[in-house]
């Protein structure tokens, strides 16, 4: 279920492989143009660090993984919300909605900002392990779509909140799975030693006892739906419990018992009791990010199906909606894979359609989440080289460090996890010998590193332009000001225009911030 990736090659014969947005090419003299625009256009308009976002794509990504997830589930209502923690901004909510996508928020900052640019409460989701009175209280007056709860605590908080303001507050229940997907453990969300969600089993649970084969073709189902492909097949089949038949009531049966014991079950029971203040519309999922195929979400929604009949069984309930979350996997350099959507969704709509079919449920509405797979590949970003430095290694190698006028404050995923990008020459034609580099950046830290092995042209100086490609999503979003380096500046480009989508900090930004004064000393 990867989708490798591929090589474009323009009319000139240079090619920009798939992780480069479609608009990058190479012009005569070898300068990477995005739309046209060169890359020494786009410095001298905006300066660098300059994060340079095609919104055209941007688009096209949102209406596809939305046209893919209501194709594979065609009989099912499906609901997609744009993730706005990858990153945010008034123009990129208004693409989402454009595209039909609700937008999910999880602080003040990104809650206004939706709201600012015209978003609907309807439209949008409040996410959060330590949500504010206040957000609550702004996202019921404005009619949020949902308020997912991450503790025990919430319902009560969110239930005062609604009764003061003569309201209900649409709740939905977000569900440790004992899961473990995703790449580095701080983007691994579903395990159970961590600070989201309310575990979905009692402590010291087995877990193994949710590992159940509900595949249609083991439940006598004659719908013409029973011959699940693998994949999905082949993952069921890992979560058969030994000395169990794969359609064993009794194993289901087990199942629910271990899950009406657990915590979520009293969080929901808790909400449910709260009517007409809380309107419970559903269970949700995280279960961590770079997830690169269906198989994880197939067992997190095979776990939250059993959750759904527990529920039905015990307080009568049918819980309306599951949201599978986000977590799909891009590209970040040629040797990477990213999800083939396509692919991993027709295979979980096969499974997902017959673990409802296997436990005797209706298929419930079905939302997902998804940040980086839309945004991450829509974003390249440029730096102005500096220093350049040849550094001698004691085993004969030379590696030479490249210094850029950003780093750790504009992209902290490589010193935060160790992700790996790659680089490249982007204003003209290198030579074609090619030295071993490791582009850094200009903070005070040794860790200070964008990326940690390329080739770069051995003619690479100071005044040269590096274009990093995939770093639409996490990386102004988590810039810093560290070193007090103002944060830089972002970019919109279509084949119309260049514009300014955040404009870049300035230093009189961060000397506003110091109350400081002279009468004070």
């Amino acid at each position: 279920m990867n989708e490798a990736t591929a090589t474009r090659t323009d009319a000139n014969g240079a090619g920009m492989s798939a992780i480069w947005p479609d608009s990058a090419q190479r012009d005569h003299a070898g300068a990477v143009r995005l739309h046209g625009r060169s890359v020494e256009e786009l410095s001298a308009s905006f300066g660098t660090p300059l994060f340079v976002m095609d919104t055209e794509e941007l688009s096209r990504r949102a209406l596809r993984f939305s046209r893919t997830v209501s194709n594979a589930f065609h009989d099912t209502n499906t609901h997609v919300s744009f993730a706005g923690k990858a990153f945010l901004s008034k123009e990129v909510v208004r693409i989402m909605l454009a595209q039909g996508l609700l937008v999910d928020t999880c602080s003040m900052g990104e809650m206004r900002i939706a709201l600012a640019a015209g978003a609907p409460g309807r439209r949008l989701v409040l996410h959060g392990n330590n949500k504010s009175d206040e957000e609550i209280r702004l996202a019921v007056e404005q009619g949020f779509a949902k308020i997912v709860v991450d503790s025990p605590d919430e319902p009560a908080r969110i239930a005062e909140i609604a009764r003061s303001l003569g309201a209900t507050a649409k709740v939905m229940l977000r569900v440790t799975v004992g899961v473990h997907a995703g790449g580095h453990e701080f983007i691994s969300t579903a395990h159970e030693d961590q600070k989201f969600g309310v575990p979905l089993l009692p402590a010291g649970a087995d877990g193994h006892l949710l590992d159940l084969d509900t595949r249609p073709d083991h439940a006598g189902s004659s719908d013409g739906h029973e011959d699940l492909q693998s994949p999905a097949q082949a993952v069921s089949s890992l979560y058969v419990p030994t000395g169990k038949r794969p359609d064993d009531d009794a194993a289901v049966t087990e199942a629910m018992s271990v899950v009406a014991d657990g915590p979520a079950i009293g969080v929901l029971k808790d909400i449910l009791s709260r009517q007409p203040d809380l309107e419970l519309v559903g269970v949700h999922a995280h279960i961590g990010s770079q997830i690169h195929d269906a198989n994880a979400f197939i067992e997190s929604a095979r776990r939250l199906m059993i959750l759904r009949k527990t529920f039905w069984a015990t307080d009568g309930f049918l819980l309306p909606e599951t949201d599978l979350g986000g977590g799909y996997s891009v590209a970040y350099t040629d040797d990477d894979a990213s999800m083939d959507i396509e692919d991993a969704f027709a295979t979980m709509s096969q499974a997902v359609e017959g673990i409802n079919r296997r436990l005797g449920l209706p298929m419930p509405v079905l939302s997902f989440e998804p940040g980086r797979w839309i945004v991450a590949p829509c974003g390249i970003t440029l730096y102005r080289v500096g220093t350049v430095k040849p550094v001698h290694l004691a085993n004969g190698i030379t590696r030479t460090y490249v210094s850029v006028d950003g780093g750790m404050s504009d992209n902290i995923r490589p010193a935060l996890y160790g992700a790996q990008y790659t680089a490249t020459l982007a204003n003209r034609k290198g030579s074609e010998a090619l030295m071993d580099s490791r582009v850094v950046g200009l903070h005070c830290e040794s860790g200070d590193i964008l990326v940690q092995d390329v080739r770069l042209p051995a003619d690479v100086r100071r005044g040269d332009i590096l274009a990093i490609p995939v770093t639409g999503a996490y990386g102004r979003t988590m810039a810093s000001n560290y070193n007090q380096i103002p944060i830089p500046a972002v970019a919109a480009v279509t084949s119309d225009d260049a514009h300014l989508m955040l404009r870049r900090q300035t230093i009189e930004d961060l000397l506003e911030l110091d109350q400081y004064t002279a009468t004070q000393s």
